[in-house]
């Protein structure tokens, strides 16, 4: 019991620190704000927010791990009979179609997206984390697929699907820019990511299908 409460408490400060990060960055930008004014903020020493974020760019990506294994937890949890590309489809009109702001279905997404492109250190990281899950979902797909080793398919797999998700981001990006209400964009982006599976090739569509039982 004292320890769920103390990792409750590390989690809950974690947060509180990213939270405060995040509101700075967006109001001066990224390069402006500094780590102690970070820490003055949030009522914390210096050490304590490097100990929760190794690196200034972890306060504001600070759900990396997540976009990681995003697009790879969605393929582990295909369901009987559906195929990689089906189960990412899937889980991609989910978001798209609720609103959510896993895929930058919400007001503010614009203004974070901004913080990002003004700030090098930032768009760096970002490439980073897109190509680690990019890596991560071509290895889940071999293991998923029991693909033989060197077999290039799962690689060329998880380039489309990737493909998939990083355009539907970029795309709703750019339309929530632009100042446009949510239920229209999510509306288009259906239809969007419709447009995108009609030119996935049928080795895609039905790479890693789920086996019943």
């Amino acid at each position: 019991m004292t320890e769920g409460l103390r990792e409750r408490k590390k989690r809950q400060t974690k947060q509180r620190i990213s939270d405060i990060a995040t509101g700075l960055f967006l109001e001066h930008g990224f390069v402006t704000v500094t780590i102690a004014e970070i820490a003055e903020a949030a009522d914390v020493s210096v050490n304590t927010v490097y100990n929760y974020f190794p690196a200034k760019e972890d306060l504001f990506l600070d759900r990396g791990a997540d976009a990681v294994d995003r697009l790879s937890r969605y393929v582990r949890g295909r369901r009987e009979g559906e195929s990689a590309a089906d189960a990412v489809l899937r889980e991609l009109r989910t978001d798209v179609e609720s609103a959510s702001p896993a895929v930058g279905l919400f007001p503010g997404w614009a203004d974070f997206m901004k913080v990002i492109t003004e700030a090098q250190p930032l768009r760096s990281r970002l490439w980073a984390i897109q190509q680690e899950a990019l890596d991560n979902l071509a290895k889940t797909l071999a293991e998923e697929a029991g693909a033989a080793d060197g077999d290039p398919l799962p690689a060329l797999v998880a380039g489309q699907l990737s493909w998939l998700h990083s355009t539907l981001m970029s795309w709703i990006g750019d339309e929530m820019a632009k100042g446009r209400e949510v239920p229209e964009v999510s509306r288009e982006g259906l239809a969007l990511l419709d447009e995108m599976e009609s030119l996935l090739g049928e080795r895609v569509l039905n790479y890693a299908v789920r086996a019943a039982g």
